[in-house]
């Protein structure tokens, strides 16, 4: 007889991923001082400074990557790759990729421009291919950071004279303004870096500002991190990651509220439950939006009942359109559709009558009126005897904001 042969036990320590780290900044200035400081934490780290530019002919934009290894004390030897014209997210895929091969427990800063839509853009650079390599096996995800320059901070969310296009999920958005651009951003990290010059009230003001404008980021400054350095480079793994991108891009989520901590900086939200009267809100307008720096959220119209209407406005400018359709009890394809948070909030929040419609904003301004604003939108809702009309009569209402945006 021969003998067995024997089995290979599964190592209980398997090979270390590399980590990823994203960095994004609303200026070049404090992009750059961010990249420094993770260097100087962490020597032994490759940083890849991206540009992304629209290309002259085609769809794609030429991406060119500047990669760099050192800390800045030691020296830095640094690469730059002939730019290559093509999917920004699928490039950069392969440049990560190689780096692991070449170390595996390699640790990438990768500074991304402020032409990229940042969570589409994560998405779409960590969705598995068929047929190629899998990021996931190869890189655990770090927070992403951002930061921030406080004397920019207020001219970049107010501006509604400048558009521009950002790249997202395989293509290029549609045009929006430089203050949705920055706020998007701000949205979307996990902690935000405050580049400080002194105790100013100014800073003290752009610090309560992004702590209203994304409730879950960690806050602190560029002079003063972390410590402990999990809000930095802490490990997670990559599905988790995925799935509060995904949930960020939610048309419909929850909104918490946020302390008022700053007598410049406040924040209301607003939810109600039956549908709003598409004429009397935009008779409301002028109540609803003065004051108001940001606002986004989701609303149900009565003459679109199963439209999610989006809501969002960044300086002066508002945009509503059609987002998704509400979910429906016997809609299975669609359940399955929707992010984890959706299915589980629409599970916690559900009504016998109205399912899982509902509408719900957050405005965050300097010293907006609550009271004005809840009394404008609450007087926009379906009376009781609107609401006894149905579907039939509500379809044959007026829709003014709509008339405004859609193409004929």
């Amino acid at each position: 007889m021969h003998p067995e042969p024997k089995r290979r036990t599964p190592s209980a320590h398997p090979p270390p991923k590399g980590l990823l780290s994203v960095l994004v900044g609303n200026t070049p200035g404090v992009r750059g001082e961010l990249a420094g400081l993770l260097s100087r934490r962490h020597p032994e780290a490759v940083t890849v400074s991206v540009s992304i530019q629209a290309g002259t002919a085609g769809p794609y934009p030429v991406v060119q990557r500047l990669t760099a290894t050192g800390s800045p004390s030691a020296g830095k030897a640094a690469h730059v790759s002939s730019g290559a014209t093509g999917d920004p997210s699928v490039i950069l895929r392969q440049d990560l990729i190689a780096l692991r091969r070449a170390r595996k427990d390699v640790h990438v800063l990768l500074t991304l421009p402020p032409e990229t839509d940042l969570l589409p853009f994560l998405l779409d650079l960590w969705r598995e291919r068929i047929g190629a390599d899998s990021l996931d096996d190869h890189y655990d995800c770090a927070p992403v950071l951002a930061a921030i320059d406080p004397a920019t901070l207020l001219r970049d969310v107010t501006d509604v004279r400048r558009t521009t296009r950002l790249w997202g999920e395989a293509g290029w958005s549609e045009p929006l303004t430089a203050a949705e651009a920055a706020v998007r951003q701000i949205e979307a990290v996990d902690t935000l870096l405050m580049a400080t010059r002194d105790g100013s009230s100014a800073r003290e003001g752009a610090v309560t500002l992004v702590r209203h404008l994304n409730t879950r980021a960690h806050v602190a400054t560029l002079r003063q991190p972390p410590p402990s350095g999990e809000a930095l480079t802490g490990r997670r793994p990559p599905a988790l990651a995925r799935e509060a991108w995904a949930g960020s891009l939610e048309p419909v989520t929850f909104l918490p509220s946020v302390p008022d901590t700053h007598p410049a900086v406040s924040s209301l939200v607003w939810r109600a439950r039956r549908p709003l009267h598409p004429g009397r809100l935009a008779e409301a307008l002028g109540d609803v939006m003065f004051g108001v720096l940001r606002s986004r959220g989701h609303l149900w119209f009565a003459n679109r009942p199963d439209a999610v209407i989006q809501w969002r406005s960044a300086g002066p400018h508002l945009d509503v359109r059609e987002a998704d359709r509400w979910l429906e009890e016997s809609d299975t394809h669609a359940w399955e559709a929707a992010s984890a948070q959706r299915r589980t909030l629409a599970g916690w929040l559900w009504d016998d009558y109205y399912g899982e419609r509902r509408s719900e904003i957050r405005f965050t301004g300097p010293g907006i009126d609550a009271d004005r604003i809840t009394s404008a939108l609450d007087s926009a809702l379906v009376t009781d005897a609107e609401l006894s009309l149905g579907r039939a009569v509500w379809s044959g209402w007026s829709d003014p904001l709509f008339s405004r945006t859609e193409p004929d």
